[in-house]
């Protein structure tokens, strides 16, 4: 499968979710997200452009691969995903295979859907809670993703197309505002 998505920076939440509930979108998930980011010794997953992840998803536990496809003007990715049964007992498996957790992110994630796209907005916690709230648009393609921005009043500048760590590099560089 693939997936397609832009973040948008710095939202009013409040006046957003407006938005979306009068263009017909329904809330399908508001919970935490804790993401827990894997590679080997050798850093083979991310020196392929790879994202490994298991994640916790208020009380599922999701296992991603995640290869990029590059674009410039949306995140790309083909993605593979499997649910797993025990959130600790992967690690401890992953862990026993030899894979590492190299990176780890908390959040607050409400997602509303409206046909084939769903908004995120996600707010970090502990030590990436720096990050001001944002919009993530995902759909089937970067057609459907920009006119879903656009519908919300968002021009494709203030579209990005980046990903959790592109995001998070952005804000620590000393960057304020976009």
């Amino acid at each position: 499968m693939y997936e397609t998505e832009i973040k948008i920076l710095e939202i009013n939440r409040k006046d957003l979710e407006k938005k979306l509930i009068s263009l017909g979108a329904r809330r399908i998930f508001d919970d935490e997200i804790h993401a827990l980011y894997y590679d080997t010794s050798d850093h083979s997953v991310r020196q392929s452009r790879g994202t490994f992840r298991l994640r916790r998803e208020g009380s599922l536990a999701v296992l991603t691969y995640k290869a990029r496809i590059e674009d410039s003007t949306a995140k790309i990715r083909e993605e593979t995903e499997v649910s797993v049964s025990d959130f600790g007992a992967m690690r401890s498996i992953l862990k026993s295979i030899g894979f590492y957790p190299w990176l780890e992110m908390k959040k607050h994630r409400t997602t509303y859907e409206l046909g084939n796209v769903h908004f995120e907005l996600d707010k970090y916690t502990d030590e990436f809670g720096f990050i001001p709230e944002f919009l993530e648009i995902e759909g089937p393609d970067v057609a459907t993703v920009y006119s879903s921005a656009s519908a919300l009043g968002f021009s494709e500048e203030d579209c990005r197309p980046w990903d959790a760590v592109q995001v998070a590099e952005y804000y620590s560089s000393g960057r304020k505002k976009s």
